[in-house]
């Protein structure tokens, strides 16, 4: 095969999406004039169209994707066409039982490939890596995220903020859980302490789930700029102009590192082994025992120190 077409399915949130950008990588330096067309999460599939591993992205949410769950499916003629076009699916969804891999190759599908997307040992880049081995592609060792936007998309991102300053520091108070949270008064804290010391200008990043986090930063009427409301394309072009980012255990923390700049990620709950971001400039700070209470303890000393190590890495 010279050009095969190959179907990625892929569920799970931003962090999962990011951890899984080797593979296509790996695809696409493997066949350089492949088809690649991503069925997932469009507002986070996107993210692979912006760094040119994948042509085409459509939702996971579509009726014909439910029906291969099934056990008896009802599969119109059009959609198993569209199916038997594929040289390659890759089935990152959760399929247990095995369903939708035999429903595919029912219909005509010429070879189906299924990686779990649960992570049973090691990082989650290694274990989403493994599949593509049937395909004689192997892994190197520590296979790490990168995101190379295309320079319309940094462009924008300068743009942004231009208006800010020049050492932009994103910092991002959020997570999809909020035991995985460091606490925002350490945050707002933190910030002020940044823009005291003259070297950098901190901006908050607010996402759709840090509603809360919102209010609470807008009672405390911080000097500090906040950014919101942005697509996650969007946000990864304005992550790229940062000269570097303090999160937690977030897929924007893992945003962040797959585009190259110095990261801070702080963890409690999850295991760093298994779930950090991999990037060539990033810190990891984790609590002595991974829990919600000593992940409080992390002090912002010691994240400080953690920044100042993170830049020199960026030297």
């Amino acid at each position: 095969m010279t050009k095969p077409r190959i179907l990625i399915l892929r569920g799970g949130a931003i962090g999962d999406f990011i951890f899984t950008l080797p593979a296509l990588r790996a695809l696409r330096a493997q066949w350089q004039e492949s088809y690649i067309e991503i069925t997932g999460y469009p507002h986070i599939a996107q993210l692979a169209l912006a760094g040119g591993m994948a042509d085409l992205v459509s939702s996971l949410d579509k009726a014909e994707i439910a029906r291969y769950f099934s056990l008896k499916p009802s599969i119109p003629r059009e959609q198993a066409d569209y199916i038997k076009s594929f040289d390659i699916i890759i089935s990152y969804l959760f399929d247990p039982a095995g369903s939708v891999t035999k429903n595919l190759l029912s219909i005509g599908a010429k070879q189906v490939i299924y990686g779990s997307p649960v992570v049973k040992a090691g990082h989650a880049v290694d274990s989403l890596m493994k599949p593509l081995e049937k395909l004689a592609i192997y892994p190197e060792n520590n296979e790490t995220p990168i995101l190379n936007l295309q320079e319309s998309r940094k462009e924008y991102g300068r743009k942004i903020l231009e208006k800010i300053g020049r050492q932009v520091l994103a910092i991002h108070p959020g997570s999809g859980s909020p035991a995985k949270n460091w606490p925002l008064n350490r945050f707002i804290s933190l910030s002020r302490k940044i823009s005291g010391s003259g070297r950098f200008e901190p901006i908050f990043l607010i996402g759709e789930a840090d509603a809360e986090i919102a209010t609470t930063l807008s009672k405390n009427k911080i000097a500090v700029p906040i950014l919101s409301g942005y697509s996650l394309v969007d946000l990864a072009g304005i992550l790229s102009a940062c000269c570097g980012y303090i999160g937690n255990d977030s897929g924007i923390t893992h945003l962040a590192a797959s585009l190259g700049i110095p990261v801070v990620a702080i963890y409690g709950p999850t295991d760093p082994a298994m779930w950090a971001p991999r990037g060539p400039n990033t810190q990891i700070i984790a609590s002595s025992n991974r829990s919600e209470k000593r992940l409080a303890e992390i002090s912002e000393e010691r994240v400080l120190e953690a920044l100042a190590q993170s830049q020199a890495s960026n030297l």
